[in-house]
């Protein structure tokens, strides 16, 4: 195997986050760079079972580092297995590089090592001769915003104070009627009789409320109709009331004339007319619609047989199954006016805030943007990055072939996200025992076959050199192409950018894929990018 062959083989593996089982214990720090006296903390996170028994190391001091704290170790189930995360508050009192050292950590008795990682401690800057020094201050009064406090609470007090004078004012001076004990019938011919004589003395007629008056009317009949035969009057229009009592007349083998019916219905529908401000009556016409209603009553209620046993059981069933209806009716308005409020307020809310802000508060990409970044050096030769997460290191032990073993000295991915995803991040390290001539212009070609072997289509790409903010020379490529969507015909359009370096006998390489409709994701990209550093290493 050529050299050149060797490393595209190379660079395929590492070129797409092809993610292999995760390490049983992995090691972080939030820093690599601090100040003389600040705490930085060291993560230790071992994967195992339910059952598995894990030792985490504790001391004083690690290595020339000391420890300010160690906290409770945290767990976290993913799926059958558990994460057991120990934190370490560390920090060092005089300036320089240290190491952390592998730490043991004893999983079911087995005893691994963590990796070691190196922090940076600074000096702080302090020039008394280029500033001025001052005598001590007197003590000042703060600004007490307990004040401001009291004045709300106060206001608040005041105008609960006013709205319970103005209630009990408006309470106290309301006309409270009594009110009426119900009135209770013997029997539905009574009750229309009464309510056909109060009807009477409302006037209605005479305050021109003509469309009121047939409403009290029909309803007076529907209601005894429904009670005295046990039809569904209040609920069913002319045509099927009269429809529904002519089957109660035949079960209960009532003789009611077809003259009766007529009647009956000549007025329901004159009803309807005058409702639906089609017909006004004159005044001899109302009248004699009052008195087919009262006669049509009298002559229902005299064609009722006396109900036998079974008849009072057919009753009873039928009221109860009324009152369900009623109830179930009831208990449909109460929930369909709680569903209408509920999406009134959120319709109310989104024509008021904008849609915008469920965009700003519940993209994944925005809470990356805004979260804690983490800035942190990974692989060999080593990439100094800030990311929104710390990238986690993958399993390359077997994507290294036995022919490649000769020349190539260490083979390092880390990558938060999946590929295709809302957002993906992945650095990737080779570092070779000996001198390769490596073109970073040929080096995207290897990553679109392997994008096209993943179904991608309609690759577009850019290329032009780059440089970090120290000074290295690099090459960046970027574009978009069109990867399938399981859930419809049309395809996902992602955009990415792919960082290209050559350091200390070895390639280092920084990708980014996101969704092109995202409108956090470059953001987080140009800081990622602008924060790219390189440490000089000496040879070994």
């Amino acid at each position: 195997m050529t050299k050149t062959k060797l490393y595209t083989f190379l660079l395929l593996l590492f070129a797409v986050a092809v993610f292999g089982q995760q390490k049983r214990l992995e090691t972080s720090i939030d820093s690599t760079k601090i100040k003389i006296g600040s705490q930085f903390n060291l993560t230790l996170k071992a994967t195992v079972d339910s059952t598995s028994a894990v030792g985490f190391p504790e001391g004083k001091t690690f290595g020339q580092l000391e420890v300010l704290e160690s906290y409770p170790t945290d767990t976290i189930k993913k799926g059958a297995l558990y994460e057991l995360i120990k934190k370490y508050g560390l920090t060092q009192f005089d300036s320089g590089r240290y190491v952390v050292p592998g730490l043991p950590v004893i999983i079911d008795g087995e005893p691994f090592q963590s990796d070691s990682l190196a922090i940076e401690v600074t000096n702080v800057k302090v020039d008394t001769l280029k500033q001025k020094m001052y005598d001590i201050k007197d003590v000042a009064t703060a600004d007490s915003k307990m004040s401001w406090l009291w004045l709300y609470i106060l206001l608040g007090l005041a105008a609960i104070g006013a709205a319970g004078f103005f209630a009990y004012r408006y309470f106290k001076n309301r006309k409270v009627e009594p009110k009426q004990a119900p009135i209770v019938f013997k029997s539905p011919i009574e009750k229309a009789t009464i309510q056909l004589r109060n009807l009477e003395s409302k006037e209605l007629l005479q305050k021109g409320a003509i469309k009121d008056y047939y409403s009290e009317l029909t309803d007076i009949a529907r209601t005894y109709i429904e009670e005295a035969i046990h039809v569904p009057a209040m609920e069913s229009t002319t045509s099927e009331l009269i429809e529904a009592m002519r089957q109660a007349v035949m079960r209960k083998r009532m003789s009611l004339s077809r003259e009766t019916f007529e009647e009956l219905e000549r007025v329901l529908r004159t009803a309807d007319m005058v409702k639906f401000a089609k017909s006004k009556p004159l005044e001899f016409e109302v009248a004699e619609d009052r008195n087919r209603i009262e006669k049509t009553i009298v002559v229902i209620d005299k064609s009722i047989p006396e109900e036998k046993e079974e008849d009072e059981e057919h009753t009873l069933a039928w009221l109860e199954k009324q009152r369900q209806k009623k109830a179930k009716r009831k208990r449909n308005i109460i929930i369909g006016g709680s569903v209408g409020l509920v999406v009134a307020l959120i319709v109310g809310f989104l024509v008021f805030k904008g849609m915008s802000f469920i965009k700003d508060n519940f993209s994944p990409t925005n809470e990356l943007l805004e979260g804690q970044w983490v800035k942190s050096e990974y692989g060999n030769p080593g990439v100094i990055i800030e990311t929104p997460k710390v990238l986690k290191r993958q399993n390359t032990e077997k994507m290294v072939p036995k022919d490649a073993a000769a020349i190539v000295k260490d083979m390092e991915i880390f990558s938060y996200g999946i590929m295709f995803s809302n957002f993906n991040v992945m650095v990737s390290t080779v570092s070779y025992k000996q001198q390769v001539d490596i073109k970073l212009d040929m080096l995207f070609n290897d990553t679109a076959k392997q994008w096209e072997a993943m179904k991608a289509k309609d690759i577009l790409v850019k290329q032009e050199s780059f440089s970090t903010a120290d000074g290295a020379e690099g090459l960046r490529a970027f574009g978009s192409m069109i990867m399938p969507n399981p859930l419809s015909d049309d395809g996902v359009k992602y955009d990415y950018e792919i960082l290209y370096f050559k350091q200390a006998n070895g390639v280092q390489q920084v990708t980014m894929v996101y969704p092109t409709t995202d409108e956090y994701a470059p953001k987080i990209v140009d800081r990622i990018k602008n924060s790219v550093e390189f440490r000089k290493r000496t040879q070994q």
